[in-house]
């Protein structure tokens, strides 16, 4: 397969992850299907990981992984050590994302224990004692209403996509210097062997 066209599958490819992305963000913004004030969402929400991180820095290199791959102006070394400067701001991209949906997962959700104040009941806790692990101490989080689990799934969501963002990407910028290096396509000669 030459650069041209692996550059344009990782492309194609980066669009629904992204678009995953900035929707699992978005959810976490209404725990169980509820809008909260402001001061009751988890904290790491509000870094945009999911919007910023592996929606908007993986986007922007996807439209020029399609732009390189494809015939025209782009499908050359420029365009294709553009689309290596892009993929590093997607990979940096996909690492925050990973990077701060690892820190909800370890942290855990904001949640009203039952007083009526909302705190982080599950920050303190070592990794052997994490909430993780331990189904029986969901019970905790009174409010809002399946909140636990709301934020691991989302999170974890957000974890994956991150870590498959920033391996594409990766696998973007050495596709990128090679397409740089060696030229977009690699052309067979053919030789008119009947003239001989």
């Amino acid at each position: 397969m030459c650069t041209g066209k692996c550059s344009k599958c990782i492309g194609i490819t980066l669009f629904p992850l992204a678009a995953c992305a900035i929707v699992s963000n978005i959810l976490l913004y209404f725990p169980n299907g509820q809008v909260l004030q402001l001061s009751e969402i988890t904290d790491l929400v509000w870094f945009f990981h999911g919007i910023l991180g592996a929606g908007i820095l993986v986007i922007l290199p996807a439209f020029m992984m399609l732009g390189a791959g494809g015939a025209g102006c782009c499908a050359n070394r420029c365009g294709m050590l553009l689309s290596v400067v892009l993929a590093v701001l997607g990979f940096a991209g996909g690492a925050y994302c990973a990077v701060i949906s690892s820190l909800g997962l370890i942290g855990g959700p904001l949640c009203d224990t039952g007083d009526g104040e909302y705190l982080y009941p599950f920050r303190n806790d070592t990794l052997e004692d994490s909430y993780l692990f331990n189904q029986t101490t969901w019970s905790i989080c009174k409010e809002p209403e399946n909140i636990i689990l709301w934020n691991i799934v989302l999170f974890s969501i957000l974890l994956v996509i991150g870590v498959i963002e920033a391996i594409l990407c990766f696998i973007q910028v050495i596709n990128g210097l090679t397409g740089f290096i060696c030229g977009t396509c690699m052309r067979k000669r053919k030789t008119n062997i009947s003239g001989m």
